[in-house]
């Protein structure tokens, strides 16, 4: 849809119009009417910031600097995090890392399997109950009383058919 749209805005508005969606999944999706998108971005960029910087005083132009090497510097953190998580790059850890590194994935696993065992017994439970149900549903097929003639073989009571009047295996 979108992409359309951009491809039709482009034609009745004769504009160059560039389109970049990423969608949940991360999968690219991109238009461009002219040759190439990056030409069309870096005359985004040259509109757009140079406009922005002349505008802008010079002291919010540093804290912006300034925040976005904080920024940056908290990402290769992330990161590096991450990659040891995995097990990657382990090398330049001391002891001290990496036994803060094992007692984080120890209680990582710890609360997976907590939540694990928690799923199985939910699970469990639930399976115990629809066991009583059918219990108790078959011991209500037993007491009712029989029919003289039974055209149901008798190693298949299964197949009587009044057996399965007014009897709910699911409450």
């Amino acid at each position: 849809g979108y992409l359309k749209k951009a491809y039709e805005l482009s034609v009745l508005c004769d504009a160059e119009v560039a389109l970049i969606i990423f969608s949940n999944r991360g999968k690219l999706y991109e238009f461009c009417s002219s040759s190439s998108i990056t030409k069309t971005l870096e005359r985004y960029q040259k509109c757009s910031y140079s406009s922005l910087e002349s505008n802008r005083p010079a002291h919010e132009i540093q804290s912006s600097y300034q925040e976005y090497l904080k920024l940056k510097a908290r990402v290769e953190v992330l990161q590096r995090s991450q990659r040891n998580l995995l097990g990657e790059d382990l090398g330049p850890l001391n002891t001290k890392e990496l036994d803060e590194l094992e007692n984080q994935l120890e209680n990582s696993l710890r609360q997976i399997r907590s939540t694990k065992t928690q799923y199985m017994l939910d699970q469990l439970a639930e399976l115990q109950n629809r066991e009583k149900h059918l219990i108790e549903a078959n011991k209500a097929l037993r007491k009712k009383p029989h029919s003289p003639v039974s055209l149901v073989h008798p190693s298949r009571p299964w197949e009587n058919p009044s057996l399965e009047e007014n009897v709910s295996l699911f409450p």
